[in-house]
């Protein structure tokens, strides 16, 4: 077999980097809180960095940045290439404004840890809620999206 037919297609690849994207921030944003030391799953052999609070920190914003580059990338080939074409589902619309929310609660608490920017703390205690529960809410929805084969986009 030719080694060229079994190549990865682009949007295969870019699919592939959003799911590992996605596994890392949903894995490294629950590890800033301290269940993985709590529950002991830190204390696995190879697991322990999930309880480095920086380390699990730095990569979660590492994630953000090559989720918003995904999302970003994905919004310019549709807008540019696709818009005329295909319309966005009900679904994908669903998970679009989940999205959406999740990346501006993010963001929000991104700010919040900038010197400068002051928020109460009910401010800050509703931010993490939200952010967590927008968490929830969007991979629950993607992965009902993804069992019951449902796209982002249909053809018009």
């Amino acid at each position: 077999m030719n080694p060229r037919t079994i190549a990865i297609h682009p949007g295969n690849r870019r699919k592939t980097i959003y799911l590992i994207t996605l596994f890392v921030i949903t894995l490294t944003g629950f590890a800033q809180m301290p269940i993985f030391k709590r529950y002991y799953i830190a204390d696995i052999p190879g697991l322990g960095w999930l309880d480095e609070f920086y380390v699990t920190h730095y990569l979660h914003y590492l994630a953000a940045a090559v989720l918003l580059a995904v999302v970003f990338d994905r919004i310019a080939e549709y807008l540019l290439m696709f818009r005329k074409r295909y319309r966005i589902t009900v679904s994908g619309r669903i998970r679009a404004v989940l999205l959406f929310g999740l990346l501006l609660t993010g963001a929000l608490m991104v700010i919040k840890n900038f010197p400068g920017y002051w928020f109460s703390q009910p401010a800050i205690i509703a931010m993490d809620f939200l952010h967590i529960a927008m968490t929830v809410f969007y991979l629950s929805v993607a992965l009902w999206a993804l069992i019951s084969g449902k796209k982002w986009i249909e053809e018009i």
